[in-house]
């Protein structure tokens, strides 16, 4: 993962504090014993104390659209009954094809398998998988997303 620095905090449409990072990515941080342990988010003066100090952040891993990628097609908007089966196991695009998983409403797992790595998508955050590479969703829960693929402009 990568590190990068809190520049600031918001609250979500639930109430929970989001951490504004300096690599224009943002973060829950949560404080829900046992499993998130960060009293500090609890008060203003714990969050301002916060500012500028490090923290990983997972979606830093995410691979980056090449430039001049433009979309050529998308699939219709899935749901968490709808999803076609493939899409849950280990697939790929074809060489040359980037695609972007959107989501439209609540959340989705994408498994990426080289480099190894999960992330949890939202509507604030796009999964990007390249050509070639394997990789499956998790349902999660209701969701709504479509898949737009890319190729870039060009020889």
């Amino acid at each position: 993962m990568a590190t990068t620095t809190i520049r600031g905090f918001h609250q979500d449409t639930e109430g929970d504090w989001v951490a504004d990072l300096a690599c224009g990515h943002g973060q829950h941080v949560r404080h829900r014993p046992p499993w998130q342990v960060r009293p500090w988010v609890t008060s203003e003066l714990g969050r301002s104390e916060r500012l500028g100090t490090n923290i990983e952040c997972p979606l830093c891993r995410m691979p980056a659209l090449p430039p001049q990628v433009r979309a050529y097609r998308r699939t219709a908007t899935f749901t968490e009954t709808t999803t076609p089966a493939g899409l849950l196991r280990d697939h790929s695009t074809k060489p040359g094809t980037w695609a972007r998983i959107v989501i439209e409403e609540g959340t989705l797992e994408y498994v990426l398998e080289s480099p190894s790595a999960t992330f949890l998508l939202s509507p604030a955050n796009q999964g990007v998988i390249p050509p070639v590479v394997p990789h499956s969703v998790r349902l999660l829960g209701p969701v709504r997303f479509h898949v737009e693929f890319l190729k870039t402009d060009g020889p």
